[in-house]
């Protein structure tokens, strides 16, 4: 029978339905964005953030409605891709862009080059539909061929399962065997043949996968139809190609979809992972049909073969029955189970086995893990077959209490569990999936999963000895920090020696702590409650906390123990030991912040202690949590600088580093509206040098100390300036860019305002240095992250986002084309002629005064007197360089001729740029600021306009010229003719000048005779 040739038509409907359906529904979206992340190879981990950058570009895109700026994000986000090396993650993002952008052709062929480039995760993970629809359906006669080779292995097994008259003892009735009891029939050569048939089987098809790509794309690209494009020959063996067959010869009428048992006449070739069955009967020596195609094999069954170890089970529940709980609860009946997880069970258990684990393994909690269920609670390791203790099937046992379920509910995310067990987890304040740690939209949970209980309840009737005892009332579901479920059984079986003296160990160590902690609660005697503070320290630093512990010790009673001893005790060390207990149980129990904000006198106590120099207080105060103005009341500015000044006592390795929490509450105390206490600080700040320590925090190794002394330097130059050469001096930026894309809008626009007042330094060169760190530094692209947050930025933030943008992509020659600089100057220019938001008109008309580029040393922008020195009136421009003088060393002006020249330079690249966007567009959004009532928006466009309009006169013509004289002419006479400021006047001659050399500029009587007084007048 002839092959059907595949149409450009029918790919395009396959794959244009596929990314469709991705478009459309955004949780099935993230979780492939997900699983691409993990896909990554080591060597294309450089190329992770800018792929986390363009998921969030498109993410961004698909949620917009401003047809705009989907277009200026979805651009964004191609030319990011594009620029980086070609990997899984980037094509499967292509494929998504294009067609959100109407491209359906070039969609489809980034999508193929997804099963390409990774056709087992493709096929298996990403568009498992898509590969049965579009690939399988040319792969029939691999999978017969296959399957004969399949039948071939599996030819003597049912005879071995006909003479096993241990394991069934039922007459002439059909029962059903996991794949796992049929290995154990095996002898060890035929398991790994099989295996060996699984890997050939996988790699052959994922050959195909990536030749029938390629021929796709191929019919793709032949859009005119020009030459015949015959279908590929099918690979049949990876490394001979003598074994290739031309599949136009090979397909077989013999070869039914009926056969395959394929939904809607395809084959879906994911391979269960779970066990699956094939029925023998007692009455007949041969077996019924298997499946078509092969079946994977456990890497874990097979080691268990090899050892003789195998447990092994019969169960009952039917292929059906196993659908349709794979379709109530597919995200755990399909996840899989990797070598290297398997090894290191593997090593666990035979730790177990052989009783050799440590000390304070004894009580070691049991994680919940998505696949299955910890080897040590679930297998019958040593049990014979037929004694009644079976093992459930994963998808039968919650990962969180490790037990059989009793009452499952299904969440949102897919995942199963027991209704107690994460209705207490949500309790807790828990809203995230336990194990796939998205958050939930609905705390309330759905009804009892009827398919798996009932599933269940077959179950355990087939296997009566199996079913495992509930959760006991000696037992406790506790949660770790790592927001990980766990079952602790307080007293666990353990019948080995070694496991006796170790328990007998912990019982005596646990017996001297309840000593201790009745001894501190108790006791009159200070010495005595000393020693218990000292002994429950020890304790805490040798041992592994566990959660009886931690709630033995976070007990008010013996909370308050520990404030006793604050109260009383004058013994340095014992102090430090009864903070950094309190400080370990705080931050791991809430009920202990309780306990200690109850009564106002502990605190004030705490905060004294800190004042009279005990730093380890200061970690416990942040801890609290108090508010601004509390901090405020407390004074402890002197404490917290002294802390940051000084070097840190490494004695105890508490959660929390003094100087991290001083960095966080000065932090805290400098967003109070009460300004002067504010400036008063920041004086102090300035002149106690300690705003370099603080500009050592920008290489912190916890984020939100970064971000916070970030946010500090941020108002040190607020309020003062002169401070800005300092910071420009000793900052490391690199850390900080990091954290660009990590970190809230809110903290985003800290950085970008940071980042923007850093580079307004008095020397051009140093901020042009500056300027190349900010572009260069960090690992992701800045300027395309800083692109991407301008499309959502707030209306008032984004002129100094839009000018940060800029100034970067100033620093190379202006080219003509630059998506940087269109979308900044477009922002410019939006932001100037929107009234509805003073505050951003402001921002912006600002923003270009200072990309003139000459500042002070506190970082005003000179245009103004600039300006002014070029009309004629000096004065003032040389009053203020007097004064920079002064406060400069000599040293610093000895450059001043090159500092002239790279400022010159930067000043008529920017005017340039700026009178060149859209023909002068600027100028018409300067002209509408200066008809504003807002006194400070006039003055500030009016200085922008004058400033530009000279700069006609220096940069080359651009025919800009009537632009400008159509816009602001008549504004400039009629400052020039009514102002009564000299400077105003000086100014708007300085512009009027520039129109001399327009003719058409002269042509208006009134403004001939004006400039003539005007000039006549100078």
């Amino acid at each position: 029978m002839g092959t059907i040739a595949t149409t450009s038509t029918q790919i395009l409907h396959h794959t244009t339905s596929f990314t469709s359906e991705i478009l459309s529904q955004s949780d099935i979206r993230r979780q492939i964005f997900s699983t691409l992340r993990c896909k990554l190879l080591p060597s294309d981990q450089i190329t992770l953030k800018p792929l986390k950058l363009a998921a969030e570009t498109l993410e961004n895109a698909i949620s917009t409605s401003n047809a705009a700026i989907q277009s200026s994000s979805l651009r964004v986000a191609e030319k990011l891709l594009v620029s980086y090396p070609e990997t899984t993650f980037s094509s499967f993002l292509l494929s998504l862009i294009y067609a959100l952008s109407n491209q359906p052709i070039n969609s489809s062929i980034s999508l193929l080059q997804v099963f390409y480039l990774d056709p087992s995760v493709a096929r298996s993970e990403l568009a498992p539909t898509l590969f049965e629809d579009l690939f399988l359906v040319h792969f029939l006669p691999v999978l017969q061929r296959f399957n004969e080779q399949r039948s071939t292995i599996l030819s003597s097994l049912s005879q071995n399962a006909n003479h096993d008259t241990d394991d069934y003892s039922i007459s002439d009735v059909s029962v059903v065997v996991p794949w796992s009891k049929l290995l154990s029939k095996m002898s060890g050569d035929q398991a790994l043949e099989l295996k060996e048939l699984e890997r050939n089987y996988e790699e052959v098809l994922d050959e195909n996968c990536r030749v029938f790509a390629k021929y796709f794309k191929e019919i793709l690209a032949n859009n005119d139809e020009n030459r015949s494009v015959n279908p590929p020959d099918l690979v049949f063996k990876q490394s001979e190609k003598s074994e290739e067959v031309d599949y136009r010869e090979e397909d077989d009428d013999n070869v039914k979809a009926k056969e395959l048992g394929l939904k809607n006449g395809r084959y879906n070739p994911i391979w269960a992972e779970g066990e699956r069955s094939v029925e023998f009967s007692r009455s007949s020596s041969k077996s019924k049909s298997p499946p078509f195609y092969p079946q994977r094999v456990s890497v874990n069954v097979l080691k268990r073969q090899n050892s003789r170890t195998l447990t092994t089970s019969p169960t009952s529940i039917s292929d059906s029955e196993m659908e349709s709980l794979s379709e109530d609860n597919s995200p755990n009946s399909c996840s899989s189970e990797s070598d290297a997880d398997i090894e290191e069970n593997d090593k666990e258990s035979a730790l177990l086995e052989h009783g050799s684990s440590p000390t304070r393994k004894q009580k070691q909690p049991v994680f919940a893990d998505s696949s299955r269920s910890p080897h040590y609670l679930m297998a019958d390791n040593g049990n014979p077959p037929g004694t009644g203790k079976h093992t459930p099937p994963k998808d039968f046992v919650c990962p969180i209490t490790s037990h059989l379920f009793d009452d499952p509910v299904t969440l949102e995310t897919g995942q199963t569990y027991e209704r107690r067990a994460i209705q207490e987890r949500l309790d807790r304040g828990n809203s995230t999936c336990p194990i796939t740690r998205q958050s939930l939209h609905s705390t309330q949970l759905p009804k009892t999963n009827y398919v798996l209980k009932r599933l269940i309840a077959s179950w355990q009737e087939k296997n009566p000895g199996a079913t495992p005892p509930h959760l006991s009332q000696n037992q406790q579901v506790v949660e770790t920090d790592h927001h990980e479920r766990m079952v602790k059984p307080v007293v666990p079986p353990s019948t080995s020696p070694n496991s006796v003296i170790s328990q007998a160990n912990m019982d005596r160590t646990i017996n001297e702590l309840r000593q201790a902690i009745t001894s501190l609660c108790m006791s009159e005697i200070l010495k005595e409650s000393e020693r218990a503070v000292l002994q429950i320290e020890r304790f805490w630093q040798n041992m592994n906390i566990e959660p009886d512990i931690l709630t033995m010790l976070s007990k008010p009673a013996v909370i308050n123990g520990f404030v006793e001893i604050l109260f009383n005790s004058v013994d340095l060390q014992v102090l430090k030991a009864t903070f950094f207990l309190l400080c370990e149980l705080g931050s791991r129990d809430e009920t202990v912040i309780h306990t200690l904000t109850r009564v106002d006198s502990d605190v004030q106590r705490i905060v004294a202690l800190f004042k009279e120099g005990m730093e380890e207080a200061i970690v416990l105060i942040y801890l609290l949590r108090p508010s601004i103005n509390g901090l405020v009341e407390m004074d402890v500015v002197e404490s917290l600088l002294s802390v940051i000044k000084g070097r840190a006592d490494d004695l105890f390795k508490m959660c929390l580093k003094p100087k991290t929490a001083s960095i966080l509450l000065l932090r805290q105390i400098l967003q109070s509206n009460e300004e002067n206490v504010v400036a008063s600080i920041i004086s102090t700040i300035v002149s106690s040098k300690v705003i370099e320590r603080i500009v050592g925090s920008l290489e912190a190794e916890w984020a939100v100390e970064r971000l916070a002394a970030v946010g500090i330097l941020r108002r040190c130059i607020q309020q003062d300036g002169k401070c800005r050469n300092t910071i420009a001096d000793k900052a490391q930026l690199a850390p900080v860019l990091e954290n660009f894309m990590a970190t809230r809008d809110e903290e985003r626009f800290e950085i970008v305002y940071f980042l923007s007042e850093l580079v307004k330094l008095n020397r051009r060169t140093f901020n042009e240095q500056i300027l190349n760190i900010i572009r260069d530094e960090g690992s992701f692209s800045t300027m395309h992250a800083l692109l991407v947050y301008l499309q959502t930025t707030l209306q008032d933030q984004s002129p100094i986002v839009a000018g940060l943008l800029l100034q970067l992509d100033l620093l190379v020659e202006p080219r003509k084309m630059s998506i940087y600089r269109e979308e900044a100057i477009d922002t410019l220019i939006s932001c100037l002629r929107n009234s509805e938001f003073p505050a951003a008109q402001i921002a912006a008309a600002e923003t270009i005064v200072s990309l003139q580029g000459r500042f002070t040393t506190s970082g005003k922008p000179l245009a103004r007197p600039f300006l002014l020195k070029r009309a004629g009136l000096d004065k003032n421009y040389r009053k203020l360089m007097r004064m920079e003088q002064l406060h400069n060393n000599p040293g610093d002006f000895e450059d001043i001729s090159e500092e002239e020249k790279a400022a010159d330079a930067w000043e008529r690249k920017t005017a340039f740029v700026l009178v060149s966007h859209e023909f002068g567009l600027v100028f018409e959004a300067l002209a509408e600021g200066l008809k504003s009532k807002s006194a400070e928006l006039c003055s500030t466009c009016f200085v922008a306009a004058t400033w530009l309009v000279y700069m006609l006169g220096v940069i080359p013509d651009t025919g800009i010229r009537g632009a400008a004289r159509v816009c602001l002419l008549k504004h400039f006479i009629s400052t020039f003719k009514s102002s009564k400021d000299i400077e105003d006047r000086t100014l708007s001659l300085l512009a009027l000048k520039s129109f001399i050399h327009d003719p058409e500029g002269l042509r208006c009587g009134e403004s001939v005779s004006y400039m003539k007084h005007a000039f006549l007048k100078g």
